[in-house]
């Protein structure tokens, strides 16, 4: 059954940090947005009940969740 990802543990802080600079940097709070917007697609994408999306579709979305992902590593290492 797909979860969805949980970004403190794969960041490794807390959510009180990520709430605090997130409240300091609206990019971030953007990012964190289209994350949670784009995990829940795949999630819902990867349901057996879902209607199926190609593997390159599926893959794409990943790709693009992860790129996100970078992004807001980089901004809450940001000082």
């Amino acid at each position: 059954m797909p979860v969805s990802h949980d970004l403190c543990q794969d960041l490794n802080c807390t959510k009180d940090h990520i709430q605090q600079k997130r409240s300091e940097n609206p990019r971030l709070d953007s990012l964190l947005h289209k994350y949670s917007q784009l995990d829940a697609e795949v999630v819902d994408a990867e349901k057996p009940s879902s209607p199926a999306l190609s593997d390159d579709a599926l893959e794409t979305l990943k790709k693009k969740r992860l790129l996100i992902k970078d992004e807001i590593a980089e901004h809450l290492q940001m000082q």
